[in-house]
């Protein structure tokens, strides 16, 4: 299968700090690149208020990443931060 452009976005709960959302956001970005895929971009944007109360939080630790993947390996990203009760939303979009 050929590589794609994506882009994600994740918001992570409010009560972590920049250390702790970087060495999770590397964390995942480890499954991109453990099968060939690249990293591209990090943009950490910080603790920002939610447009609506999710999960009973209304602020959150916005991340946005561009990568370069398979189809495959994009849908277990998605798979591996939906499992995780640190990140309260995730978007995956194909460029």
């Amino acid at each position: 299968m050929s590589a794609h452009k994506y882009e994600l976005m994740f918001i992570a709960n409010p009560e972590m700090d920049e250390n702790g959302l970087k060495k999770l956001t590397n964390q995942y970005m480890e499954t991109v690149t453990k099968n060939g895929g690249a990293v591209e971009d990090i943009d950490i944007w910080g603790r920002r208020k939610l447009a609506y109360e999710i999960d009973g939080k209304t602020e959150g630790n916005y991340v946005v990443v561009t990568y370069t993947a398979t189809p495959a390996d994009s849908d277990e990203l998605d798979r591996l931060l939906n499992l995780n009760d640190s990140i309260v939303r995730t978007k995956i979009i194909r460029k």
